[in-house]
């Protein structure tokens, strides 16, 4: 079956969306149909023209497009779009000045008001007519209800602003919710459309859905990469924090990869194309934040249960309110029915079931702006819960690599260049990581003269290397290989306490001196720990493969309060559960490699996972797309936020309509009241969802 995804236009709440997938799987053609409202997307399994797609959308004027669009944020044509409330809002001034000149029961009165009613509302009521007698029940089947029969009572004015408030509603809640999409929206809009591209030595200009994997794209100084590749001639600075959310500009030199959609900021750039437009890491990270921004939290999850039974109790109520007081207490009908009406506007369930989404699709997609991917609104919730966050040492808390860290010489009449050069010519000839630390040291450091051939060269394994130059033997290894003295066996000693791993080297079983080397802490490890406890993470945990000792090493020196050492990748699956079973739910950052086990145990799985790493994006939950541990803190605080902003839109809307509700007892709730309420507490709880915009890392 043939699977198609068009962009929608319009789409400005959750039940509209229900309500327009529902009439595209009615298509006969179309076997199934799935709206994803966050994204403003719907994905179609079967056959169907946009004219179709379109006609399913008709009752709210959506438009399908196969391509997404790019527009400007300032809407020239909102006034044009929002004709009818112009025109329904002046119909109602005619109408209150007729009203005033004729009397109320004019025909030419409520002509006037009719008008009204008819152009403002006649999507409004077209739908909810259509819905009713479908017995479907939404917030536009409670509006139409209370309109028509605020007509049948005589309540002409009221009707038209009914009408009238709940269009400029909707209004402000499409502006809303396209100001919580702009996040996608700005990231589709990174990458051009357009790129220059050599290909069998011709130069021209193409679509980049066009561009092919090996063809040679050509980027001038301040253009935009239009696809993932490799830097094949020239070098510059390229400006990744679209991607990768770093605030630095990157150097980029030949054989080192660049992103679609990063700045190109000053050189002439050649680079081979890796990755075609659609498989590029911006794709990956655009589909990933809509498929996020369509996950369903828990909080919204239960909130759409709970409208379900919501919307159908409300009639009951209004019902009961239009009834019960005429028929068994012998009290004026038209009053009682009006509000009954009343109530069937105050208790709409718009504000109620927009309240969680708009609050998820804005906070997702700011942190994708801001360099963090997180997968679903489930992912967002449980991490505004956690309290203790479990980290991997290798690659997580430090680089990953092992860096020589100090040195010590045993033999003053020897110079470090000397003790380094030599260091250095055997340490080429070997393949051992340490070996690789004290070659990089000297070139940064020394810089190695041309010496002797190594001669007479062997690897000792679990060792270390042993050969001659310039007619003197050297060993360099670890401390088993060399008899050493009380003093060079404390300095060794000294070492290996702060975590350190120890190599010594020797000329004709002299011992020159000691090199201490580790695996280097990232630079930001200890600030993020000390924001983390600031938010009042009350337990952070270094789960290592280590010994004990360099566990603890590393934990004192960042910051962290507890370290497990000496764990297989298995067995930080069970310190993860046992932790969970401890300290309830935990989030848990790694590498998204060897940490897989853990990371999908833990509650929330954080992954360091540099852009175009792809095992990072699959693997967890939440991915710092730049390697950048200081995007903790700041995730942190953004669930935390948009977990209280959910909890305040949910008690706010309930209790809007609650106190609304209490007015009838008195009698003093009005469809003017009514609407106003409605309106407000949609219109507040979308603005305050709105503030997540506001956090910046």
């Amino acid at each position: 079956m043939a699977q198609e995804t068009y962009y929608v236009k319009g789409m400005s709440c959750t039940s509209c969306a229900k309500t327009f997938e529902n009439n595209v799987k009615d298509i006969e053609s179309v076997e199934d149909a799935h709206v994803n409202f966050g994204a403003s997307k719907i994905t179609v399994q079967g056959d169907a023209s946009i004219q179709q797609l379109e006609q399913a959308g008709a009752f709210e004027s959506l438009s399908v497009s196969k391509q997404y669009e790019k527009h400007s944020p300032l809407r020239l044509n909102t006034l044009k779009s929002n004709w009818h409330i112009v025109a329904s809002t002046i119909f109602l001034l005619i109408g209150i000045y007729l009203l005033v000149q004729l009397g109320e029961e004019h025909p030419v009165t409520t002509s006037a008001f009719l008008a009204s009613i008819a152009v403002g509302g006649y999507q409004l009521l077209s739908t909810g007519v259509r819905h009713l007698l479908r017995l479907r029940f939404d917030m536009k089947t409670l509006m139409t209800i209370a309109v028509i029969g605020a007509a049948i009572i005589g309540e002409w004015v009221e009707g038209a602003v009914v009408v009238i408030l709940f269009a400029i509603s909707e209004a402000l809640e499409r502006f809303s919710i396209d100001r919580a999409r702009s996040s996608i929206q700005s990231l589709m809009e990174l990458a051009p459309d357009t790129a220059r591209v050599r290909r069998n030595n011709e130069l021209m200009e193409l679509n980049v859905s066009n561009i092919q994997v090996g063809d040679t794209v050509i980027i001038k100084p301040g253009e935009k990469i239009p696809v993932d590749g490799m830097v094949t001639k020239g070098e510059s600075t390229i400006n990744q924090a679209a991607i990768t959310g770093e605030s630095v500009p990157v150097f980029k030199a030949e054989n080192e990869e660049v992103f679609a959609g990063t700045l190109n900021e000053e050189g002439y750039l050649e680079v081979n194309v890796q990755k075609l437009a659609e498989d590029s890491t911006l794709a990956k990270i655009i589909h990933l934040v809509e498929e996020a921004q369509n996950e369903k939290a828990p909080a919204q999850q239960f909130i759409d249960r709970f409208a379900a039974y919501y919307t159908p109790l409300i009639m009951v109520v209004a019902l009961g309110v239009a009834t019960i007081p005429p028929i068994f207490f012998g009290l004026s009908f038209e009053t009682w029915v009006y509000q009954g009406l009343a109530v069937l506007v105050v208790g709409c369930p718009c504000a109620l079931v927009i309240s969680t989404p708009v609050a998820i699709v804005t906070a997702i997609g700011s942190a994708a702006r801001n360099g963090v991917l997180i997968k679903g609104g489930a992912y967002l919730e449980a991490l505004g819960q956690v309290k203790t966050i479990a980290f991997d040492k290798t690659g997580t808390i430090t680089q990953g690599k092992p860096v020589v860290q100090s040195y010590q010489l045993f033999d003053e009449s020897i110079s470090p260049e000397y003790f380094f050069q030599r260091a250095y010519a055997l340490e080429t000839l070997s393949q051992h990581p340490l070996a690789k630390a004290i070659t990089e040291y000297t070139n940064d450091y020394v810089k190695p003269e041309p010496l002797s051939d190594v001669t007479d060269f062997q690897s000792i394994t679990g060792k270390g290397v042993t050969g001659e130059i310039d007619r003197s033997q050297f060993k360099i290894g670890s401390p088993s290989m060399f008899d050493l003295n009380n003093e060079q066996q404390l300095a060794v000693n000294e070492a290996r306490q702060s975590g350190h791993t120890v190599i010594l080297m020797s000329e004709n079983e002299r011992v020159l001196g000691l090199v201490s080397i580790a695996d280097a802490i990232r630079p930001m490890a200890k600030n993020m720990i000390a924001k983390l406890n600031k938010l009042n993470i009350n337990r952070t945990v270094l789960l290592t493969g280590d010994h004990e000792v360099t566990a603890k090493s590393i934990s004192h020196q960042v910051g962290i309060k507890q370290y497990l050492s000496q764990l297989l990748p298995k067995d930080k699956q069970v310190k993860v559960k046992e932790l969970q079973e401890q300290h309830g739910q935990i989030a848990m950052v790694g590498d998204g490699v060897n940490d897989a086990p853990a990371l999908a145990t833990a509650n929330v799985g954080i992954a360091m996972g540099g852009a175009g790493t792809d095992t990072a994006l699959e693997t967890a939950d939440i991915a710092l797309m730049g390697d950048d541990l200081s995007k903790l803190p700041y995730t942190m605080k953004l669930s935390r936020k948009a977990l209280n902003i959910i909890k305040q839109n949910i008690v706010f809307a309930l209790t809007t309509k609650a106190l609304a509700l209490l007015l009838v007892i008195p009698g003093w709730l009005t469809l003017w009241i009514a609407i106003l309420a409605d309106m407000g507490a949609t219109l507040l709880v979308t603005l305050n969802a709105l503030r997540l915009l506001k956090l910046k890392d």
